[in-house]
């Protein structure tokens, strides 16, 4: 899915309770984009948006990334029902202990469902389908997100080889296929809660994420 033209549109001081970063906004465009509904046709054109929040040297070395979507119900209103605020603050406390690193942020609610879709969802999973179920009963594939904005972002920052923070062996794959060498994949594993333990066992059953503590659960 090649984008016409992605832009940095933002570059900004972002002081924050974890550091001080640069907040950085990027659009991407997309020409015919494929739909993720079979039932709702896509745009001529899709903007994609992202924002990268800057820390320290970012070209000394090879710098921690996180890819993170945007999650409103966990990421603000903390939310049980996911892990995603976790390693949200996991991200961020890795980075800023490293003293460099970026944290890029995509505007793909739900996997990219959006929010009222996504809220959609949790109502089948109240009935008893697992996250993936809810996702096709309702039309969507498993996950509709793609990687390729943050990796055309990292190319834009100079940035051609990263220590990735993540479960998702997707993520790994479109970045090296975009040309980023992953050198180091960082587990972004969190301690489970009973509210989300299926949610992380459908991850890695059915979407193969990595999970350490799952694993050693077994």
């Amino acid at each position: 899915m090649p984008f016409e033209s992605v832009s940095k549109v933002a570059d900004a001081d972002f002081p924050t309770r974890w550091g001080h970063f640069r907040i950085l906004g990027f659009e991407g465009i997309v020409a015919n984009p494929e739909s993720c509904n079979g039932n709702t046709p896509a745009p001529a054109k899709r903007i994609e948006a992202a924002v990268a929040l800057v820390m320290g040297d970012i070209h000394l070395k090879p710098p921690i990334v996180r890819i993170h979507s945007q999650c409103l119900t966990g990421d603000v209103f903390h939310s049980l029902r996911c892990d995603c605020r976790l390693q949200l603050e996991l991200a961020l406390r890795t980075i800023t202990q490293a003293g460099a690193g970026i944290l890029l942020y995509e505007q793909q609610e739900g996997r990219g469902i959006g929010l009222m879709a996504k809220l959609k969802a949790y109502e089948l999973q109240d009935q008893g389908l697992d996250t993936v179920e809810a996702n096709i009963e309702l039309g969507y594939k498993p996950d509709c997100r793609e990687f390729e904005l943050p990796a055309e972002i990292l190319k834009q920052l100079g940035v051609h080889a990263v220590r990735l923070i993540t479960n998702n062996p997707e993520k790994v794959e479109a970045l090296e296929s975009a040309g980023i060498r992953v050198i180091e994949r960082i587990s972004a594993a969190v301690e489970p809660e009973e509210t989300f333990e299926r949610y992380l066992q459908v991850k890695r059953e059915k979407m193969g994420h990595i999970h350490e503590e799952l694993e050693k659960a077994r």
